[in-house]
């Protein structure tokens, strides 16, 4: 199994230091808006950057946007054309090769190309590119790993985290409490209703056995290590250990399955480094029973893989050039040092969720909170991290994936039949743009 794919980030882009200058302000009066799904805290914070933006700029005018993160990439492409759209979009890197190839992402002008591979590391670029063009500005890596409570591990007499699969099944019969027939307390917490959440810790456990959902374009679902994560899937939930009615999201990516861990209702689930300011809010000091560690290894696995992904802003290529230039401008700052008091702007709203700041001087100057016990994790594992496919089609290879994880979840499909019904889909889908 290839370790690393293109767009993947490694320890050393991470720790290289660098800086980049502002243009000067657009001359004529400009308006722009930046579209997030962010909550009103960073909402907040974006919009103090954009203060001191404008401020230094006074011509440029931000406004900040919100949707809920399951509307964001629909908002994106409905409104794209029309006058009132998003001119700056966070986007997930996944949608990146639709909306390039649908002329909604405009490639990165000379100025602001030059200051990405300046201060980004090659895997940073990478996921922030289509067919070698940069069509925005990366700014966060986000991984997997295993959470556990630690209260709940030394109730059970349980002194180590699983570091096998093997391992995962016997310390989660351990955790696991019923009242009768019904589970009050699971030992393994599997996640449903969205796309991410189901399909990021599957393709976690799949890298982790030796394998790949695709090579290259090509699904390799049906067998292997993909097959194998199904049918594992299928025996936590046949042992018992696993109550797939606790592991619900919503479309904020919260929900039953975020309170069931915060409440100690669920012992171990796999989860991305940006929770941690989520479970920290739920938690209180109660956040202090709670640890990290690698994503545990199947039987054909050589070690831990967890998946990666990047997040991008993006400019409205149907936006008018004046606020086309506004926008590179404003992104060009909200993601340099000048922008913060420690890192950069973006860094320091990153930081504050528990994501990993993707600008290399950001890796310098947020040292302190990336060393953190339940981030360090995390950022340990980047340089064995396998990127999510970035390719078209890619967001519905997903979607479908998660609906047939969820049918193994739920007991209506085996895991053998998902697995199949998982490569005839994914061929028909990918094979519409690589015949």
């Amino acid at each position: 199994m290839r370790k690393l794919r293109s767009g993947a980030i490694g320890m050393t882009a991470l720790l290289a230091v660098a800086g980049a200058s502002v243009p000067a302000a657009a001359q004529d009066p400009v308006t722009i808006s930046y579209l997030t799904h962010w909550g009103p805290d960073q909402v907040a914070q974006l919009e103090a950057v954009a203060a001191r933006f404008t401020e230094a700029n006074p011509t440029i005018t931000v406004e900040i946007r919100a949707v809920p993160f399951g509307d964001l990439l629909t908002t994106i492409k409905t409104q794209a054309a029309s006058p009132g759209g998003p001119t700056v979009s966070g986007i997930y890197n996944l949608w990146l090769p639709e909306l390039a190839r649908d002329g909604i992402a405009a490639a990165a002008p000379a100025d602001q190309l030059a200051d990405i591979t300046a201060n980004w590391g090659g895997g940073a670029v990478g996921g922030a590119s289509v067919d070698d063009t940069v069509y925005g500005y990366p700014n966060e890596i986000n991984t997997y790993a295993l959470n556990y409570n630690k209260r709940l591990f030394e109730e059970a007499g349980i002194t180590a985290p699983p570091a096998t699969w093997d391992e995962l099944l016997a310390d989660a019969r351990l955790l696991t409490k019923k009242d009768g027939d019904i589970i009050v307390q699971q030992g393994f917490g599997l996640i449903n209703s969205w796309a991410a959440g189901v399909v990021h810790p599957y393709y976690s456990f799949v890298a982790s056995d030796g394998g790949d959902i695709v090579d290259g374009t090509t699904p390799t679902l049906a067998e292997g290590a993909a097959a194998d994560t199904m049918a594992m899937y299928e025996m936590l939930i046949a042992e018992g250990v696993t109550a797939p009615e606790m592991g619900t999201a919503d479309a904020n990516t919260a929900g039953p399955f975020l309170d069931n861990f915060a409440s100690g209702n669920t012992a171990m689930i796999i989860m991305a480094n940006w929770w941690q300011g989520s479970l920290k809010a739920a938690m209180g000091d109660a956040f202090a029973d709670i640890a990290t560690a690698p994503i545990p290894v199947g039987p054909n696995g050589e070690g831990a893989h967890p998946v990666s992904y990047e997040w991008l802003t993006t400019v409205n290529a149907t936006a008018t050039p004046e606020q086309q230039d506004a926008a590179w401008r404003f992104l060009q700052f909200l993601h340099g040092p000048e922008s913060g008091t420690t890192g950069s702007g973006m860094g320091e709203i990153l930081i504050g969720m528990g994501i990993i700041p993707s600008r290399t001087s950001d890796a310098t100057a947020f040292a302190d909170q990336l060393s953190d016990p339940f981030l360090a994790t995390y950022v340990s594992s980047l340089a064995d991290a396998v990127p999510f496919p970035m390719i078209l089609g890619g967001q519905e290879l997903s979607e479908m994936l998660q609906k047939k994880l969820e049918a193994v979840m739920f007991g209506e499909l085996s895991a053998a039949d998902a697995a199949a019904q998982a490569q005839s889909e994914a061929e028909t889908i990918l094979g519409q743009y690589y015949p």
